[in-house]
């Protein structure tokens, strides 16, 4: 679930910070979400899915054995225009 979560959030551009503003939950939360440190609830798959554009099966969809992980967005913050 984490592996999808993260795989989509950065398919999309979507930093850990905006998807957490956005789907209203913690910023360190999201993060502890995609580092398997906390299990999440069905409400806040939910509303993360919600502000990604997909369902909640799309995160528990199986994932292949050798799959490496998804590469994270650049740092920073991007420019003002």
């Amino acid at each position: 679930m984490a592996y999808n979560l993260r795989r989509i959030r950065t398919a999309k551009g979507i930093s850990q910070e905006r998807l957490a503003a956005d789907s209203g939950v913690d910023r360190a939360y999201v993060s502890q979400i995609e580092t398997e440190k906390f299990a999440v609830t069905v409400d806040v798959l939910d509303r993360l899915a919600d502000v990604l554009g997909c369902t909640i099966a799309e995160f528990l969809a199986g994932v292949d054995a050798g799959s490496q992980p998804p590469a994270p967005l650049p740092r920073g913050r991007r420019p003002k225009l």
